[in-house]
């Protein structure tokens, strides 16, 4: 579920690095130039970008925009063609016999069987259309915390590369311990950091 949704599951980060001054023409140019590209009539089988977080189809932020007071709100939209391994499977196996019966073989060699696979992989991922994921993010520039609305592994991998592409700031995962670190005062955080780890057996 994501940012407009009545529940929802996030990941938080802290946003290291420095904004320049002018920060929402930056931003704008930035989004910009790495707004969703859309593959629908083409052959191309990854693409991502910035979308609204109102429409998946606005990457041109016509009709809502990602500023919101002290917020920026984005979602990153990830398009991928895929080929089932099943469907895979059937069809190089159906091309395999098709070729060991007219050349009158009984096995083929491994190149030509990879060969084949990768062939039949590639037609298939031209013709299948792309599987659209959206992942809505909001970036608190008050405190510089960033909330991205999924825990998925591979999405958080994409957004961290994406995020310093756009922007050249890192995110850094906030964790419990970063968490305790901030809201305690610098006498507790000591006694925080002397902390050993105990086996509780």
């Amino acid at each position: 579920m994501g940012l407009l949704s009545g529940s929802a599951s996030f990941t938080r980060f802290t946003v290291e690095g420095e904004v320049p001054e002018n920060f929402w023409d930056f931003v704008a140019q930035r989004v910009t130039e790495h707004s969703f590209q859309d593959i629908d009539d083409t052959i191309d089988e990854h693409s991502i970008g910035w979308v609204s977080v109102v429409d998946m189809f606005d990457s041109d932020f016509a009709f809502s925009s990602y500023a919101a007071g002290d917020y920026v709100v984005l979602s990153m939209r990830v398009d991928e063609r895929k080929c089932s391994p099943a469907v895979l499977r059937k069809f190089t196996a159906k091309e395999e016999s098709r070729l060991k019966q007219e050349q009158g073989v009984r096995r083929l060699s491994r190149n030509v069987r990879l060969e084949i696979k990768e062939r039949i992989r590639a037609e298939m991922v031209r013709k299948s259309p792309p599987i659209p994921a959206v992942y809505d993010l909001c970036w608190n520039l008050s405190d510089n915390t960033l909330l991205f609305f999924t825990n998925s592994r591979k999405a958080l991998a994409l957004l961290e590369d994406l995020f310093r592409e756009t922007f050249e700031l890192s995110l850094i995962m906030q964790i419990p311990w970063n968490n305790a670190l901030q809201l305690t005062d610098p006498e507790t955080a000591e006694r925080l950091n002397d902390l050993q780890p105990a086996l509780l057996i």
